[in-house]
């Protein structure tokens, strides 16, 4: 039997697999999701989202992605690992994800160009559609792919963008954007995610906990312990499930019935012991 079933769960509540479900939208987050959602039924073209390691970039672009594939007038696709060789195998790559009737293969470079523009055209001025590339990972995006995105941003009508680009990294990629003004001039909306305050923290430990079918009177973690996963995890969302992961396997393992400060203090030292913990800065909320 699964740890988390002992404790009466219908599914893992701190699982770190980007699961759309199970993402809490803190108010950093609901602001970046719904400004995005507002640039894209706008066609403004280009959105960037930056954060610090494990602030809930990817599980951000999941639900960004939940929430298109509700709006049939929305053709979608997102790249995960976004390194190309070079400009070309990127448009390759393009043209064979959005499934254009191309030899992409043995086209040239303006060949695929051409091929991608006339299916943005199909799609957006004759057909009435949005098309939206999602990239995560943005700041493993080289110089060559930054200049075929610009190049693809310029594809437009009078009124609109023809391609909807929605870009999410790491925050050194906008030294990237920076050193690229002639790309930085097209950023429609920008975006930099904190990590949670304590109040946001509690909120979604608890949320995660109810996501997960947990139905008990009690309260599975007290107070005084999410104030000790708060401070430690300096409320960065990843390092919050992936702690809360462990105190709950702790709490099976040790037949507790809640994850107490005391708990949450071993599970600390344990760390500090093995020389895992370290200190964390907080990212401003605009860049």
């Amino acid at each position: 039997m699964a740890y988390y079933k002992v404790l009466d769960f219908k599914k893992e509540p701190f699982s770190t697999s980007p699961d759309p479900e199970f993402f809490y939208l803190s108010r950093d987050h609901e602001t970046a999701l719904t400004n995005a959602l507002i640039e894209l039924r706008l066609k403004r073209g280009l959105s960037v989202i930056l954060g610090d390691v494990g602030t809930g970039k990817t599980t951000l672009s999941r639900k960004l992605i939940q929430e298109l594939k509700e709006r049939p007038d929305f053709l979608f696709h997102i790249i995960l690992d976004p390194y190309f060789e070079d400009q070309k195998t990127f448009m390759q790559h393009l043209v064979r994800s959005f499934d254009i009737p191309i030899d992409y293969k043995n086209a040239a470079m303006l060949e695929l160009r051409d091929a991608f523009e006339e299916y943005l055209f199909q799609k957006g001025v004759i057909e009435g559609k949005t098309v939206v590339l999602i990239i995560d990972e943005s700041q493993k995006i080289d110089q060559q792919t930054l200049e075929a995105l610009r190049i693809l941003l310029n594809y437009e009508t009078n009124q609109f963008k023809l391609l909807q680009l929605v870009l999410l990294g790491q925050m050194e990629f906008h030294s990237k954007i920076i050193d690229m003004p002639n790309f930085q001039d097209r950023v429609s909306f920008k975006y930099a995610l904190n990590p949670l305050n304590f109040k946001e923290t509690k909120e979604m430990i608890n949320f995660r906990i109810q996501k997960a079918g947990y139905s008990a009177n009690m309260h599975l973690f007290l107070d005084g312990a999410i104030k000790e996963i708060y401070h430690y995890t300096k409320g960065y969302p990843r390092q919050i499930t992936t702690f809360c992961h462990r105190a709950i396997k702790a709490l099976v393992l040790r037949k507790k019935f809640v994850v107490d400060q005391q708990l949450v203090g071993e599970l600390i030292q344990d760390d500090i012991n093995l020389g895992w913990h370290k200190s964390k800065l907080v990212q401003k909320n605009s860049y």
